[in-house]
């Protein structure tokens, strides 16, 4: 890449450095580091399969998976099996080959999203340089430790092809990481990505982003009054995986829940689903603390004030329901973890009015596979990339809000002989 003459010398000369973190190393400017990023990989390359494989072993051990849940959902991605299942979904009627140098630039509130499109784009046999905030939590660095477990026993092409850096805001850094990089990728809000298409791509090269998403669930309700209490502590167990981790944060949990039925049904489920919600809730210790407790009032309150919410009732700190108002449009904002709203249709078809294109994961209880294709095909890519059942929201794919991303992380070279 530093040979390219197409390059701002100037702005990879720059004085700046950037920490990193994997594999560990001292700080360097970004020149240095690019000049690190070295040799070539091949799509599926086995060197990266094989030290991915080793990482998820790592991730899925007991003591780890029960700290961290979430690193266990990581370590099942990353299975054997899920790597094979994901190049084998890869079409091959052309030559496929990897994009390049990919720099990523994931979100702080969501410590595991980096190593998805890290896995994938390297799987693929990109190089990459994946910047990580300063701010990241505790769980990444309990990633970054495992990763450099893994490493031990990796084949050194990894170590000369991947990166993870941590820099401050630094326009100059991040200027020259996306003038020297073939595919950038932005996890994070619409405010992110608008500030870093400040800072030019090379002619060929391109953005991939995650702007802004927000997600609902849709449950009928004489399914949920129907369905044996086993199967309901089941779906209020995935409920709550789906919206506390994360503390409600991720694009994918679900901040309003959509009731389709009549309104003895709605009244009868809802309170249902309340209780068993608030019961697990309870006894795997959710809470929260007072700032968040302070703002979930200020905010629902604040729909009550400005006409949205008819009602709000507070069960404890840690669960807030609102009923919206009849013409009420849903909050599509963070309104504190464990805080959500409950609106009630007549018919699953009532949603294609209300969907908007940044709605990206309705998680559901209720429907057919048939009903769920007919709505899909109503909203015609009007909003809505994901329906997956209560309980899967947090699930990563290889197909993320309507993006292949494998595909995305690879060029294809037509061969006619």
């Amino acid at each position: 890449m530093l040979d390219d003459p197409e390059l701002d010398r100037e702005a990879l000369d720059e004085p700046s450095l950037v920490r990193v973190r994997f594999p560990a190393g001292a700080a360097v400017s970004v020149a240095a580091l690019l000049g690190q990023v070295g040799p070539a990989l091949e799509v599926g390359d086995e060197r990266v399969r094989t030290f991915l494989t080793a990482f998820g072993k790592r991730l899925l051990r007991p003591a780890l998976a029960r700290r961290h849940p979430e690193l266990g959902s990581l370590g099942f991605f990353l299975r054997p099996s899920e790597l094979a299942r994901t190049l084998e979904g890869l079409p091959t009627e052309h030559v496929r080959v990897p994009r390049g140098l990919v720099f990523h630039i994931p979100p702080a509130n969501v410590d595991t999203v980096f190593v998805y499109s890290w896995a994938l784009s390297a799987l693929m046999g990109n190089r990459n340089v994946v910047r990580l905030s300063p701010r990241s939590g505790a769980v990444a660095e309990v990633v970054l430790e495992t990763l450099h477990e893994a490493l031990a026993d990796a084949d050194p092409v990894v170590a000369a092809t991947q990166r993870i850096v941590s820099y401050e805001r630094d326009d100059a850094v991040t200027a020259a990481l996306s003038a020297a990089c073939d595919l950038r990728v932005v996890w994070g809000g619409d405010r992110s990505v608008l500030e870093l298409r400040r800072h030019a791509l090379p002619p060929h090269g391109r953005d991939l982003v995650f702007p802004d998403r927000s997600s609902f669930a849709v449950v009928r309700a004489a399914s949920w009054l129907c369905a044996p209490r086993a199967a309901r502590v089941t779906v209020a167990e995935g409920f709550v995986n789906d919206t506390y981790w994360f503390d409600q944060a991720a694009c994918s949990s679900p901040r309003t829940v959509y009731w389709v039925g009549a309104q003895g049904d709605y009244d009868a489920a809802r309170a249902d689903f309340g209780d068993h919600v608030a019961r697990v809730v309870a006894v795997r210790g959710w809470g929260v603390d007072a700032a968040m407790a302070v703002e979930k009032r200020v905010s629902t309150y604040g729909l009550a004030a400005d006409g949205v919410a008819e009602s709000v009732e507070f069960r404890g700190n840690a669960l807030a329901n609102v009923t919206l108002a009849a013409s009420a449009a849903a909050p599509r904002h963070w309104l504190g973890a464990g805080t959500f709203a409950h609106a009630r249709l007549e018919s699953l078809a009532e949603l294609a009015a209300l969907v908007e294109r940044r709605d990206q994961t309705m998680t559901h209880f209720g429907f057919g596979q048939g009903e769920l294709e007919e709505l899909a095909r109503g909203l015609a890519g009007r909003g809505v990339d994901r329906m997956v059942p209560v309980g899967s929201a947090l699930t990563f794919h290889r197909v993320w809000d309507g993006v292949d991303l494998p595909a995305e992380f690879t060029r294809l070279v037509t061969v006619i002989r």
